[in-house]
């Protein structure tokens, strides 16, 4: 079964400097249906002015991966890392025992887009971790795989079952990813839109609850950009 959450019912924060849609309950935004899926707690759509951000401020027993899809994102935290993130490159932050944090729009001219992403851990007090990756061409029609519970072919290590796959795909180009019985996904689509072979159709900002299912397949209807979670 798929079922499609649409991205203009989820929740909206505008504060001016910042432009939040919530899938799932988050900050003042509560919605008792939309609390998370399975370990993936948070997938906020952020929109940050030039020269805004987040100050200072802690975080405790969570996996958070950002995605950047426009713009670029300056980070710095209580492990010491730092660095400015842009389309192609993610970042991984496991905040474990506690960690602060700083996240800001690294330019004084152009807003900043990105996926932030919550993952609940499977073991808690674990020492805070501060990773970025670079995938760029690995997602160019392919699913590239960018975080794993194991670590496999280069992914973040992190702590749960959880697989998260990024894609950038052509207009017409077809992908598929076959789930192992008994595991879950959540599909995003953070560009572009696309067509399940049942005939749903799937545009930015949606995102889509997958269970029971053996082979998740879709075509894009336009140059497109996605997320894909494989889940226990």
């Amino acid at each position: 079964m798929i079922t499609i959450r649409k991205g203009v019912d989820r929740g909206r924060a505008n504060h001016g400097w910042l432009d939040a849609r919530h899938t799932f309950s988050f900050a003042n935004y509560h919605h008792p249906d939309h609390m998370g899926f399975r370990s993936l707690r948070v997938m906020n759509e952020d929109r940050i002015n030039p020269g805004a951000g987040f100050p200072p401020h802690p975080h405790q027993d969570m996996e958070i991966i950002t995605y950047v899809l426009d713009g670029a994102l300056a980070h710095k935290d209580s492990t010491g890392g730092e660095g400015v993130i842009r389309p192609g490159t993610v970042q991984y932050m496991s905040a474990g025992s506690g960690v602060t944090h700083s996240e800001f729009n690294a330019s004084d001219a152009e807003p900043v887009h990105l996926y932030q992403i919550w993952i609940t851990p499977n073991v808690r007090g674990a020492p805070p971790r501060y990773e970025e990756r670079q995938i760029g061409e690995a997602r160019d029609g392919a699913l590239a795989l960018i975080a794993s519970g194991d670590g496999r072919d280069g992914s973040f290590r992190i702590h749960q079952d959880a697989d998260l796959y990024a894609s950038v795909v052509a207009e017409g180009a077809a992908l598929s990813h076959a789930f192992a019985p008994g595991r879950f996904g959540w599909l995003q689509i953070a560009k572009g839109g696309i067509e399940l072979p049942e005939g749903s159709i799937m545009q930015a900002g949606d995102g889509a609850k997958i269970n029971d299912v053996e082979t998740l397949a879709f075509k894009a209807l336009a140059d497109s950009e996605i997320l894909l979670f494989d889940l226990a």
